[in-house]
């Protein structure tokens, strides 16, 4: 009798180990990311009282006969299915959508986490609201993303150099109706390697039927006459001819798109413009029968400018938005994976840390090696089923009744084996 005791004691210590797991399981069913726990149980040792016995030839076999000794924790279990996703509208709020965790650092020591409530700290890092952890991913310079693994860093105020222009393209229509020695002129801003703007005009004189002269204008520019040079190797210096096709309207010579040369004015360096005219193309420079609608459609130079906004895209790549207009990849929040999750170490904070079961960190990019995303302005909830857990709860509570009453019972035994004494 004494072994139902212990196997009571077993069976109340265990199922009080539920409970404990199926309380944290409540406490945290509005934490964020937060993954439910589970607690399984197993048979304990069992004695044995009388070995099997093999068949012989006048009768069969006996089967083992032994006591079960109670019953033990056989795992405690993460469950880490996705949680429900929360509309938050806060931009650096991050969810993951897969199997994956966010890489945070405190110093030189990683963490894993799936709880996104993010939030910039003072010197622009990107760290995690509940204990200032910084999330880890990679930086870009000038819109180029480093193979390095670093803190992402997002500094208010930040800069993107100027770029110089380099080619700017040329569209709309010449008048094929338009009488000898009649102009056109276009004009657009230009930007120096130092961000400063310059005009760059360009002017049109028809000289016969299908031909057209260009010439760059140095003077719009600030430039002594001849300040504008080209490479096409003719008389005219920063100009050349235009040749349509009467048949088609579309521009038929030069074949090659000529590259202007100059200084600007101001101390930038020296610049290589290339006009593309588009030749040959009904996008580019035409002469259709029609008012001249000639004009520079685009350039790819731009001024300095500072770090306005920033957006965070599903691979978790973090775009700039800066007072030029120009839009540059800031950097790119990395994610882990592991073979197996349930051997994470939990760590309080929502933090996770490896252990000797569950592999090493897997280090990826949702728009690389990772199979899961991000969702910028959401947050992951936590995953616990209150439903479910009421029903454990139940199921505990009965189970450490019964064995309650296994005690009880054998206690009641007990006293009459000593009472058979009086």
């Amino acid at each position: 009798m004494m072994r139902s005791l212990f196997s009571g004691v077993a069976g109340l210590k265990n199922h009080q180990v539920r409970m404990d797991v199926i309380g944290n399981n409540v406490a945290n069913v509005n934490t964020v990311a937060f993954k439910s726990g589970r607690v399984t149980f197993k048979e304990g040792f069992a004695q044995l009282l009388q070995g099997a016995s093999r068949p012989q030839d006048a009768q069969g076999g006996v089967n083992p006969r032994q006591v079960g000794l109670g019953m033990q924790i056989g795992s405690m279990d993460t469950i880490f299915t996705q949680g429900n996703l929360e509309t938050t509208g806060v931009l650096t709020d991050l969810a993951v959508q897969g199997d994956a965790f966010f890489v945070v650092a405190r110093g030189t020591e990683n963490f894993y986490t799936r709880a996104g409530n993010f939030q910039l700290d003072a010197e622009g890092r990107l760290v995690s609201g509940t204990n200032g952890f910084r999330v880890q991913g990679r930086m870009a310079e000038n819109g180029v993303l480093s193979q390095t693994m670093s803190d992402i860093t997002l500094p208010t105020g930040q800069q993107t150099p100027a770029s110089a222009t380099t080619v700017a393209g040329i569209g709309g229509n010449l008048d094929a109706d338009a009488a000898v020695n009649d102009v056109v002129e276009s004009t657009i801003s230009v930007y120096d390697s130092q961000g400063q703007q310059h005009e760059l005009k360009v002017i049109f004189t028809k000289t016969a039927a299908n031909t057209w002269t260009w010439r760059a204008d140095p003077t719009a520019m600030g430039l002594a006459a001849g300040g504008i040079t080209d490479n096409n190797g003719d008389a005219t210096v920063g100009g050349g001819t235009l040749t349509f096709s009467g048949a088609t309207g579309l521009l038929t010579a030069p074949t090659t798109n000529p590259t202007l040369a100059f200084t600007p004015p101001g101390g930038g360096a020296a610049m290589s413009v290339v006009l593309d005219f588009n030749g040959g193309d009904v996008n580019g420079l035409t002469q259709f029968s029609g008012a001249s609608s000639s004009a520079f459609v685009d350039q790819d130079g731009y001024m300095a400018g500072t770090l306005q906004s920033f957006s965070i895209d599903r691979t978790g790549t973090i775009m700039g938005a800066f007072s030029n207009g120009n839009t540059l990849i800031l950097g790119q929040i990395a994610l882990a994976s592991f073979n197996n999750p349930g051997g994470l170490m939990r760590g309080g904070d929502n933090l996770y840390s490896l252990s000797s079961n569950s592999g090493e960190a897997q280090i990826g990019y949702a728009s690389d090696n990772s199979r899961s995303t991000i969702a910028s302005g959401t947050l992951e909830m936590s995953n616990v089923d209150l439903t479910q857990e009421f029903t454990n709860m139940i199921v505990a509570q009965r189970g450490f009744q019964a064995n309650g009453r296994v005690i009880t019972t054998t206690d009641e035994m007990l006293q009459e084996v000593v009472n058979l004494k009086r």
